[in-house]
């Protein structure tokens, strides 16, 4: 008879995932602004 281990799974929508979610909306708005603007885009943090 084999043993199965159960390994909990993370929720979908981690405090990490946010932040990388919110971060990515900023980058995204800013790159929009500079393009808007006639710039372009800074991509970096």
């Amino acid at each position: 008879m084999s043993k199965a281990a159960s390994v909990a799974i993370a929720p979908s929508a981690t405090l990490f995932r946010r932040f990388m979610a919110a971060l990515d909306q900023l980058l995204r708005a800013n790159a929009q602004t500079a393009i808007r603007n006639g710039d372009l885009p800074y991509f970096g943090l």
